[in-house]
């Protein structure tokens, strides 16, 4: 069985004021969360057409509203591994 996670990404700014990118040429959603992207998960949807409702409540909401073209719902299968290789820790450089 297939659910819909329903996810917002507010890009961050760039610092040289250049325009941010929002979409590839494809038209695919760009999500960099090293360059700061705020990537939210705003609910577990049981069908598309529910997350496109939820998409149209939000919209207007706060924040969500200065990127109303930035939501994405993926479909996700329950009772199945979705992480099925082991990772690594990177320690991060405090200077």
């Amino acid at each position: 069985m297939d659910v819909y996670l329903l996810w917002h990404i507010r890009h961050a700014r760039n610092l040289d004021g250049s325009p941010t990118v929002h979409r590839d040429e494809s038209g695919d959603l760009v999500i960099n969360e090293e360059d700061g992207d705020d990537v939210k998960l705003i609910g577990v949807y049981s069908t598309v057409e529910l997350a496109m409702a939820a998409i149209d409540r939000s919209r207007g909401l706060e924040g969500f509203r200065d990127e109303p073209d930035c939501f994405i719902a993926d479909p996700y299968t329950l009772d199945q591994d979705h992480w099925t290789d082991g990772f690594i820790s990177v320690p991060h450089d405090e200077s």
